[in-house]
């Protein structure tokens, strides 16, 4: 008897990407979100290959590697290694435009966590949050659209709590 769709091995990997993005976000020491942020990567790639993602895969991977890396250097760097890697990767596995919101989520998410800071991190992460719900909704990535809907939300609400606090001092 086949499994559900909901229970297949593919979207339990997501929903463990789901729990380990949402341990990720409850951490308060920065090593150990990069910590769990390395894991979620890791699952969510073994994830996006059962789902046949190639772009998605590849750009998991790479944001695994820049959570290791971002563990030790905040070197631009580094940073543009992590883009370049995501740009020539997305070049070479992308198969149609669709396939390309990881890649350009991954290179969002890099520039926000090496160059900015604050309100403007925050806003950029959330628009590489926004390209990655719309994959997944797409691919059909149940956990994975969970994790980024939280995210999305989540980033929302401490967006705007951070604007609040600037404009009342």
């Amino acid at each position: 008897m086949p499994l559900s769709p909901l229970f297949d091995p593919a979207q339990l990997l997501g929903y463990l990407a789901f729990a380990l993005g949402l341990a990720c976000f409850a951490q308060t020491d920065d090593r150990r979100f990069k910590f769990f942020m390395a894991l979620e990567c890791l699952s969510y790639a073994l994830h996006f290959a059962l789902l046949g993602q190639p772009t998605a895969v590849a750009s998991s991977l790479v944001s695994l590697g820049r959570s290791v890396a971002a563990l030790r250097s905040r070197s631009p760097w580094v940073a543009g290694f992590f883009i370049a890697l995501s740009l020539g990767l997305g070049a070479w596995l992308q198969t149609g435009w669709l396939s390309l919101l990881p890649i350009a989520a991954s290179c969002i998410g890099t520039t926000a966590l090496f160059f900015l800071q604050g309100v403007r991190m925050r806003l950029l992460m959330l628009v590489g949050t926004l390209l990655w719900l719309v994959n997944n909704l797409v691919v059909g990535s149940i956990g994975g659209s969970l994790l980024e809907a939280t995210i999305a939300l989540t980033n929302g609400g401490t967006i705007w709590r951070m604007f609040r606090g600037s404009r009342r001092r």
